[in-house]
């Protein structure tokens, strides 16, 4: 099973970071989010990634030309321009690298992504949100049900501190618990190919008309995650991440200890 990532957005509520580089390239840990995610997804065992570019592909795509060097010892002869690489510790990952268009909305790319992988059912998420959600109990709940498609709804972090009061008495703090008000799109998707169907075109947005009239069809399940779920749009929820990474206490790190197989 293939993970698409919708790798080309604008990035707009974090320019701050993006005016320089695609949101995919933005850095918790000195690691892109985007290496963060699908180090996450490999360690379920999924390494082949069909990634849907738009705003400034070129520098994702060098990332990707470049990672194996990067990732290893070289010795170089300039004279003869040979590059000898020793003791390489690349990922065992295949990478798939698709201009799906600079102004296509997420439903355009998701179509474009899963025409491109055909006949097979495919996991889909952003590039702007961390999670420990099991993959595998994704899958396996998608399996369950039958239908098209499978959404994970999460709860979102609230933005401050809650504090409960016994008269003046404060009974409970809890620093930025999850809201507890309603479920949201946590954007880690189990899909069936005929999704594609359900997209006009590179105007449409997935989040609205396609997933609305899943929905209307009864071909849109949930899988309800209560555990951690962090989105990145602001800078703020940005050095969130990265304090989280720094502290040895990233949730999202499961690959130290998620067994690879489905």
């Amino acid at each position: 099973m293939k993970v698409a990532i919708l790798a080309g957005g604008l990035g707009t509520r974090l320019q701050e970071e993006t005016t320089v580089r695609p949101k995919a390239l933005v850095e918790i840990g000195g690691r892109p989010i985007l290496w963060h995610l699908m180090k996450f997804y490999s360690s379920f065992g999924f390494k082949e990634f069909v990634l849907a570019l738009g705003y400034k592909s070129e520098l994702i795509k060098e990332y990707f030309l470049n990672y194996h060097h990067h990732a290893s010892n070289l010795t170089i002869n300039l004279q003869r321009g040979e590059v000898i690489v020793r003791d390489h510790n690349s990922e065992d990952w295949t990478v798939h690298l698709l201009d799906t268009g600079l102004s296509t909305e997420t439903g355009g790319r998701v179509k474009r992504l899963g025409n491109f992988i055909g006949n097979e059912p495919f996991l889909l998420t952003y590039t702007d949100g961390l999670s420990n959600v099991n993959i595998h109990e994704i899958i396996k709940f998608h399996k369950s049900h039958g239908r098209l498609a499978t959404i994970t709804a999460v709860r979102p972090p609230a933005r401050f501190g809650k504090i409960s009061f016994d008269g003046d008495k404060v009974s409970l703090f809890e620093e930025k618990p999850n809201s507890g008000e309603g479920w949201i799109n946590g954007g880690f998707f189990v899909l069936e190919p005929g999704i594609v169907d359900y997209i006009e075109g590179d105007h449409s947005i997935f989040e609205k008309e396609p997933l609305e009239k899943l929905a209307l069809d009864s071909e849109l399940k949930a899988y309800r995650h209560n555990d951690f779920w962090q989105c990145m749009d602001v800078r703020r929820e940005m050095q969130l991440l990265e304090t989280l990474w720094q502290s040895g206490q990233a949730p999202w790190r499961v690959w130290d200890h998620v067994e690879s197989r489905v």
